[in-house]
């Protein structure tokens, strides 16, 4: 069943079409909020907050057809007020983004440690950003939306949102040749 329709049906007075929604979309929430936290406490936070606003909020939205591109923008609205409301940069911690489980081979085991440093790096180089152009690097890059799509989410131009991806992603060339990082470091296997 499509997400307009579960929608219908909540609106309808269907509740467990919205149970349902929130089985279909938590984990992207989830990890488009962990990506801009790298923290699972926080993205958890957000994730919730998210369903509780769509949940409140869902008689208004016009297109049904657009509940994918509403929930992302609900979102990411709860992303930026968390950063003025902290009134600082989420920091990235080494323990967060570690998510694989050693292994038993050396060279497996070396390349989850390599993963995971190069995790942190991104990590470290995209709270670098200006939220703007990191939004539009997370949802481009990590969520694979499309331009259109994160123009919707965001209420911009796609010239906009591609402007900004192209100056996001020259900023964190620029971070990773101060840092003298090159290419090979997230090349791993």
């Amino acid at each position: 069943m499509e997400d307009a329709q579960l929608v219908r049906d909540f609106l309808g007075g269907n509740h467990q079409a919205f149970n349902k929604l929130i089985d279909r979309w938590q984990d992207r929430i989830h990890h488009f909020a962990y990506r801009y936290f790298a923290s699972n406490d926080d993205a958890a936070e957000i994730t919730q907050k998210t369903f509780i606003k769509a949940y409140q909020k869902l008689d208004t939205l016009d297109d049904v057809q657009k509940f994918g591109s509403w929930l992302y923008r609900i979102a990411n609205n709860l992303c930026l007020d968390e950063l003025k409301r902290a009134g600082r940069r989420k920091s990235t911690s080494l323990e967060a983004l570690k998510t694989a489980p050693q292994s038993e081979t050396a060279s497996s085991a070396d390349s989850k440690l390599m993963r995971s440093e190069a995790m942190v790096l991104l990590h470290k180089a995209l709270l670098q950003l200006p939220n703007e152009q990191r939004m539009v690097v997370i949802m481009k890059e990590y969520e694979g939306l499309t331009f259109r799509e994160i123009a919707e989410i965001l209420d911009e131009s796609e010239n906009t949102i591609k402007s900004r991806m192209y100056y996001g992603l020259r900023a964190l060339k620029k971070t990773f040749d101060s840092w003298n990082i090159n290419k090979e470091v997230f090349n791993y296997e």
